[in-house]
């Protein structure tokens, strides 16, 4: 597979050559090459020190972003290229980042400090690729692998052992069995690591094709205790009844697989019943219950999002969605009109995904019903969106300033009106007229008057 180095990235290694300087294309962007893809990033590694970059690149648009560590971003064209010495690095005493770098002239010494050897690669025209780890070997073989000691490389940065999880969900790639190990054996050392780095890395995991086994890599190789401790405790927490056969974790990572790859609908599933543990009871016939786990499942996964940093519209529609997954039992179409009236049409369309996901992992008994039934749902969902049909107080006819002119008081008796309106049209469609409305509103103020004169 040939490398192609696009024309900004080849001017940037061409100035450093020109200068008397080694440059290469490194890490990902030669990875992605070599697999037919097209890399989203290109950074650059050179024995230029960082004095020596600067003067090199001197009239050009620079971003010192890491200049201590060696790192200069290029802005050129509107995009950022990072340029970075050869480095070697010293102690990671809090397993998140080196205590010191070195800076260093060959390029092998520099790749011996990344994680995986399919990114501990580097090319430029005049060498070829710059291979000292078989990471291409690793690629065709569908490896992930460490660099040398896999310990090492997880003590120097303990976010290593979930980059490995996410590379094999979106490339598809098994991780070796001496990785594994090394990750089971440290998984510990994630509790160092910052929760917005985690984000990032277990949302791209969620994200994936893939994302169902490598949630389960997450959780056998002991990372799930510290990432989503209440996801863990699913695992070997049985469902005794006519309604599922697999034991809740089971079921919950059999959701994700196949739904939408929207990041709500997969945040959604994955907690969707975490609260079933806390809320597991057992009747006198061995059958197991979990009354009101939606609330609890809700409740735990609000502080979970809010601990791992997601934004608060992502953190509200999840919670909601993990609180009415449930929401769609009995598909009439006042109930349907309730439930868009609580979450709105966006994440009603959401909550059917969730929802055939769920169902399509429960056991046989009753499945093919409850698909009807919320095939009906759907149904009945289209058709309430295409005749407009109110099941909102912005969708009545009236609205406070109508009832004001009629004689209405601002605050809790215009809104108990409307509401009380909402809750009409919500059963019958057909009174949500003006002239209806406002007859009703006119009847309602006349005997609350008769009431309190």
């Amino acid at each position: 597979m040939a490398i192609v180095i696009p024309e900004d990235v080849q001017s940037i290694i061409d100035k450093l050559n020109e200068s008397g300087f080694k440059a290469y294309l490194a890490g990902g962007a030669v990875r992605d090459s070599l697999l037919g893809k097209t890399p989203k990033d290109y950074d650059i590694a050179t024995n230029a020190k960082p004095g020596q970059m600067l003067q090199v690149f001197d009239g050009f648009r620079i971003v010192e972003t890491g200049l201590k560590h060696g790192t200069i971003t290029l802005v050129v064209n509107e995009r950022n290229y990072e340029v970075t010495t050869f480095r070697v690095d010293g102690n990671y005493s809090d397993n998140r980042r080196p205590d010191s770098v070195e800076f260093v002239d060959d390029i092998t010494d520099d790749l011996s400090r990344r994680d995986f050897t399919i990114n501990a690669l580097a090319y430029n025209r005049e060498e070829g690729l710059i291979d000292p780890f078989g990471g291409r070997k690793d690629l065709a073989e569908s490896h992930i692998l460490c660099v040398g000691n896999p310990d090492d490389r997880f003590n120097e940065d303990a976010l290593r052992m979930l980059r490995a999880i996410r590379f094999g969900a979106e490339l598809g790639f098994l991780i070796v069995e001496e990785t594994q190990n090394s990750i089971a054996k440290n998984a510990r050392l994630i509790d160092n690591i910052s929760k917005e780095r985690i984000n990032a890395e277990l949302t791209r995991v969620l994200m994936s094709d893939n994302s169902t086994f490598f949630l389960w890599q997450l959780y056998r190789l002991n990372l799930m205790k510290h990432i989503v401790p209440d996801l863990d405790k699913c695992f070997g927490v049985e469902q005794k009844n006519r309604w599922h056969h697999l034991d809740v974790g089971t079921h919950i990572l059999g959701t994700i697989g196949d739904a939408p790859k929207d990041l709500e609908i997969r945040l959604a599933l994955m907690l969707h019943d975490i609260g079933k543990p806390n809320c597991k009871t057992t009747d006198e016939n061995g059958f197991d219950h979990f009354y009101q786990h939606e609330i609890e499942s809700a409740r735990l996964a609000t502080s979970w999002l809010k601990e791992y940093k997601f934004e608060n519209e992502t953190i509200e529609n999840v919670s909601s969605l993990v609180l009415y997954h449930d929401g769609l039992m009995s598909p009439t179409k006042k109930n349907v009109k309730k439930l868009l009236n609580k979450l709105g049409t966006a994440l009603v369309e959401k909550l059917f995904e969730i929802r055939n996901q769920d169902i399509l992992m429960h056991s046989l008994h009753m499945r093919a019903e409850k698909l009807q039934e919320l095939d009906l749902a759907k149904h009945l969902f289209r058709e309430i969106v295409a005749h407009n049909e109110a099941f909102q107080i912005k969708d009545l006819a009236v609205n406070g300033d109508n009832l004001i002119s009629l004689g209405y008081q601002q605050g809790r008796q215009i809104g108990e009106a409307l509401n009380q309106m909402l809750d009409m049209v919500i059963e019958s469609p057909e009174l949500n007229k003006k002239k209806v409305l406002t007859e009703l509103a006119k009847t309602w103020l006349l005997q609350k008057n008769k009431i309190n004169p």
